[in-house]
């Protein structure tokens, strides 16, 4: 492989790595309220 595809393809993975993680970062620090009713479960995001 040419260091012309190389070095955007290396961009990519990169790039995509990184929005994986700020993603899965931001999925971990959502504020929301769960209460469970019996069998039955309500939940309450703010933002």
């Amino acid at each position: 492989m040419s260091r012309n595809l190389l070095y955007p393809v290396i961009g990519v993975l990169l790039i995509a790595v990184g929005a994986l993680g700020y993603w899965a970062w931001q999925e971990q620090n959502r504020n929301a309220v769960e209460i469970n009713l019996g069998g039955r479960s309500l939940s309450v995001e703010t933002r």
